[in-house]
């Protein structure tokens, strides 16, 4: 027979940690009411059942695996009371964390016990002494939180709701929880203004989650927040995480609003998780593919001075550092720094660094990692595994010949456009880096190109190129060099849709590039169109469908406050099919794990 923990549910429902309580399945409901799927539990303690018991949205699969069908019996390992509005009250819930499951419904097969209901008074969070700490702090009407003059508790007992149970319906609620770690700012600029960001990735002892703050938000909690603390959070909005470019487990992200409200925990916090690392030997890298991450520990051999980049697209200038680490596998790396984090590292008396989060390239046949906009680097941290490298290296690992992994100019960089697919840029996470794009090739077919405000008037001087205002006397005016012309000169400015068989993508062709798809320059096309427009726009048309390589750089950029992929032409050639084959060839060899024979 399977014991139940009889009268746990009672019990945990009054507040009282019952360690590790055994339950049985007796049903589960799918909320439809929320944005991503969450499941709500029958469970039975042998005396009572309990139906606001509500399964964490990682354990979903439990129940699309059917797992966690009627009549199984498991342990709940960790849970976690919280509140939700049902029907303009607040209830208690319990949300289940992690569960070990005792036996299958299969095998038990019947109802254990005769338990009763548990009527929905006994659920609400009204009853009286549930736990002090929900009287311990309320919001005022500002927004902001503050502890009652009558209650004696800590701000430690402030009712916290763990992230694993926050979902967008439910809004009234506190997650206490630590910084991992908070990007640098990111500002952008385009025609529909300007706008800046960071995000910060929180952790408590249910899951993660990451939260961005725009704007206002930015410059209010930009300064106040700082990697490693435990704060109080609160009045975040919530919506389904964009798996593109957050790639932390949590079908949710939250942003600040205006509303929001953080709170610095003083309390002890050892319960709060820190940053856990993952390392692996640096000797390991070289059978790892590229855009891949890595946590890493090393020793810093040698530090670049500070560099500046300029992008080809924008112009806009970057910092970048390069370091040289090792670890006692014996290899080498170079790891490419950027922005605030380049600017500020000191590597001189061969610090020790540990990584988390470094991205695999490749150049000219060697690997090297970057730091991007999630990466952390941390520089003598007390770990254990720190405390042994230190001792390995200052007992003669300084003087052992390294074997190094990356080749000259492959610090980070570098221009390289290898050929991949769509679905292949959108798994490696292409355009994801901070302040810095990526640059591939892709063999496609054009789909098709805008014809509307492909062509326009543009400043004669070559440096500028900017578009000219037409003021309808036969004079144009540019704004950027503030001076007035009799002429111009037409540029090409074309937006189209290519793919290939795995997806498509809109890019943006600017004029030497878009000239070789149309065949025809832009001086050309622009007095085509001025003299007969269906011929004019015949070209665009027999455009359509043709097949080329295009080399693009692709960069994540804020439209109205989300992020987005930005594609733009590099280069475009034809399509080269000696060489296009026998890379089709090399990868189907590699699928099949067979040998390509040499001829």
């Amino acid at each position: 027979m399977y014991k139940l923990t009889e009268g746990a549910l009672d019990k945990i429902m009054d507040g009282i940690d019952i360690e590790k309580p055994v339950v049985q399945v007796l049903g589960h409901k799918k909320l439809t009411s929320s944005s991503s799927d969450r499941y709500r539990l029958l469970v039975s303690d042998g005396l009572r059942t309990n139906s606001f018991t509500m399964l964490a949205t990682q354990l979903n699969n439990l129940i699309t695996n059917n797992i966690l069908t009627e009549f199984t019996v498991c342990e709940l390992s960790k849970y976690a009371l919280s509140s939700v509005n049902n029907g303009g009250k607040e209830k208690r819930v319990i949300i289940i964390l992690e569960v070990q499951v005792i036996a299958s419904g299969d095998k038990v097969g019947h109802k254990i016990g005769n338990p009763s209901n548990m009527s929905k008074a006994e659920t609400e969070t009204a009853k009286p002494n549930l736990n002090p700490s929900t009287a311990a702090y309320h919001h005022n009407s500002n927004g902001t939180m503050q502890k009652n003059a009558s209650s004696h508790h800590s701000s430690s007992e402030i009712s916290t709701t763990p992230i694993a149970a926050l979902s967008p319906y439910q809004n009234k609620w506190v997650i206490k929880v630590r910084v991992l770690t908070k990007s640098q700012i990111r500002t952008w600029s385009n025609s529909r203004g300007d706008g800046k960001l960071f995000t910060i990735e929180l952790v408590d002892e249910s899951g993660e989650i990451r939260c961005t703050a725009f704007n206002k938000e930015c410059d209010k909690f930009y300064d106040m927040i700082e990697a490693g603390n435990v704060y109080y959070i609160s009045r975040c909005s919530l919506k389904p995480a964009n798996k593109q470019y957050n790639t932390m487990k949590n079908d949710f992200e939250m942003s600040m609003t205006s509303d929001t409200e953080v709170v610095l925990c003083h309390d002890n916090n050892e319960d709060i998780p820190t940053l856990q690392f993952n390392f692996s030997p640096i000797s390991q890298l070289e059978t790892m593919k590229k855009d891949e991450t890595i946590d890493v520990l090393g020793v810093v051999t040698t530090c670049s001075e500070l560099q500046t980049v300029s992008s080809r697209n924008t112009g806009k200038e970057h910092m970048k550092r390069d370091i040289n680490i090792v670890d006692d596998s014996g290899v080498m790396v170079c790891v490419t720094l950027w922005g605030k984090q380049a600017e500020e590292f000191d590597g001189s008396d061969n610090p020790i660094v540990a990584i988390k989060g470094a991205r695999i390239g490749e150049f000219n046949g060697g690997k090297n990692l970057s730091i991007g906009i999630s990466g952390i680097i941390q520089k003598n941290p007390d770990l254990q595994e720190a405390h042994r490298l230190r001792g390995w290296y200052a007992k003669g690992g300084n003087l052992e010949n390294a074997k190094s992994l990356s080749r000259a100019g492959g610090g980070g960089g570098d221009v390289n456009a290898p050929l991949y697919t769509f679905q292949e840029v959108t798994d490696a996470k292409l355009g994801e880096r901070m302040n810095a794009a990526d640059v591939f090739s892709v063999v496609a077919t054009i789909n098709i190109i805008r014809v509307e405000n492909s062509i326009y008037k543009a400043c004669p001087v070559e440096s500028c190129k900017k578009k000219l205002v037409d003021q309808s006397t036969g004079i144009f005016r540019c704004e950027k060099c503030n001076k007035d012309y009799p002429n111009f000169v037409y540029r090409l400015l074309a937006s189209m849709n290519i793919a290939d068989a795995t997806g498509s993508r809109w890019i943006t062709a600017f004029n030497e590039e878009a000239e070789k798809i149309l065949g025809m320059s832009a001086q050309e096309l622009g007095e085509l169109k001025e003299n007969d427009n269906d011929a004019y726009m015949q070209k665009f048309g027999d455009a359509s469908f043709k097949r080329f390589t295009f080399a693009l750089r692709v960069k994540s950029e804020v439209f109205q406050d989300e992020m987005r992929m930005r594609h733009t032409c590099v280069s475009i050639s034809p399509v080269n099919y000696n060489t296009y084959m026998t890379h089709l060839l090399n990868k189907i060899c590699k699928l099949a794990h067979i040998e390509k024979l040499e001829d």
